[in-house]
């Protein structure tokens, strides 16, 4: 289903376009869930802290082609409002080229200097070898990866936000499947776990690139006839490139912060690493509504509908709040039993560890909530430099915080230093917006 946000209910048509996306990214995390939880369960706590660890690295390279591809798809979104189709086009076309030249190039880079990223992650001798095993072969999903986000974006920016799911459903449940017969049933350990996720990622990617290719033919017809526009690309790499800069500094800071927990051991990193997993499944859908919050604010700016947009950030603000509320709740009254879905239950300073950073951390997901909504307003009314600016703050500060606390008390002091990085930027984002409306 295509949804034009430019007319009807706000709330009604903002929550009915996020829900595909919701569901869809919940069922990407399958990729790295069934990892977590049977690894975690058949391998090991070493093995555990291997694939948690290169789980916060993938999500870093995967932010430098997925933060391009968002900021492609706000100006795809403006070009739609605008019903400038041929403009569209030429964005589609112009913007598939560089986001797969980026992708290829780093996909050789992390391959080259794999050894001197360990190092620079501090992994415990312990976990170096499973962790290596694990990402030669996990890098080679990062195409995969690259061509599902850039067209989930094209048809997101569309108003079709369900099809990117179908594709993520089927996959996931392949990926459940590969984990059990390639880890239990094969013996392939890590590795086994590895092969399955790119296997799945690879499923989705050239369905997806199948539906495009078929069913969206008025936005990529005529690729090879379309000139090379200077213009065109400027447009795509002012949108791009800052929201390409805001995801990686963002998910950099989580890689430094993951360093920083490295450092205290393999308990710690298990727990992190079953406890971010958590995180994930609890503030994924305030993510995604940011993102479609996103859609509908550049398809409204593109149409010039200024005051429903607005209207929208007020009932955006409204719902994304009162969820993320509920969410913690639920994480704090519920995180021992949670870590132990992925934890042993024997494992009693592992599953301490992770309770104590969910109820920390989890306390406040209002404030991770707001700044979703921020970033995306931000990025779809062509100032993704402030997205950057509110990136630097929160992620900034988090790591500041997190080197300097945790020298005095501990590990503790890293996560108490996330959600105050979170509400420093969500108040200096919320002023400027409150100064760019009037």
């Amino acid at each position: 289903m295509y949804y034009d946000l430019t007319r009807g209910s706000i709330s009604k048509s903002l929550f009915f376009f996020a829900l595909p996306m919701m569901v869809g990214n919940l069922l990407q995390q399958f990729y790295n869930i069934a990892d977590t939880l049977i690894v975690g369960r058949v391998l090991g706590k070493n093995a555990l802290a291997a694939v948690g660890s290169a789980y916060t690295l993938m999500t870093f390279l995967t932010s430098v082609f997925l933060g391009l591809s968002m900021g492609a798809g706000a100006l795809f979104s403006i070009y739609l409002g605008k019903k400038e189709m041929e403009n569209l086009r030429s964005a589609v076309y112009h913007a598939f080229l560089l986001i797969m030249i980026v992708t290829i190039l780093l996909n050789g880079v992390v391959y080259l200097f794999l050894n001197p990223i360990l190092a620079f992650l501090r992994v415990p001798s312990e976990v170096w070898n499973p962790m290596k095993d694990y990402l030669l072969i996990i890098f080679g999903g990062l195409i995969a990866t690259s061509l599902y986000n850039f067209f989930a974006c094209l048809l997101r920016a569309l108003g079709n936000s369900a099809v990117p799911l179908y594709f993520l459903a089927v996959s996931a449940i392949i990926n459940i499947i590969l984990d059990l017969l390639f880890i239990i049933g094969f013996h392939w350990g890590i590795r086994g776990a590895a092969a399955a996720t790119i296997t799945a990622q690879y499923i989705s990617a050239i369905g997806i690139t199948i539906y495009v290719l078929c069913r969206c033919q008025n936005v990529i017809t005529g690729w090879g006839h379309i000139p090379w526009s200077r213009r065109i690309l400027k447009e795509i790499l002012n949108l791009s490139t800052l929201t390409c800069l805001q995801q990686s500094v963002m998910n950099f800071g989580i890689l430094m912060v993951q360093g920083l927990v490295n450092s205290f051991g393999a308990t710690i990193m298990a727990a992190f690493a079953a406890a971010v997993k958590i995180d994930t499944f609890a503030y994924l859908p305030v993510q995604d509504f940011g993102n479609a919050f996103s859609t509908f604010t550049a398809q409204n700016y593109g149409a010039g509908n200024y005051s429903r947009i607005r209207t929208g950030i007020r009932q955006a603000f409204i719902m994304s709040i009162s969820f993320s509320i509920v969410i913690s709740l639920i994480v704090f009254l519920f995180a021992a039993p949670l870590m132990k879905i992925f934890i042993a239950p024997s494992e009693h300073a592992v599953i301490a560890a992770g309770v104590q950073y969910l109820r920390i951390e989890g306390s406040l997901y209002c404030g991770i909530g707001c700044l979703f909504l921020l970033y995306g307003y931000y990025r779809a009314i062509n100032r993704a430099e402030m997205s950057v600016v509110l990136t630097v703050i929160s992620l900034g500060l988090r790591v500041l915080l997190a080197y300097i606390l945790s020298g005095v008390i501990g590990v503790i002091g890293i996560w108490i230093a996330i959600p105050i990085g979170w509400l420093l930027a969500d108040a200096v984002g919320l002023l400027y917006m409150k100064k760019s409306l009037n």
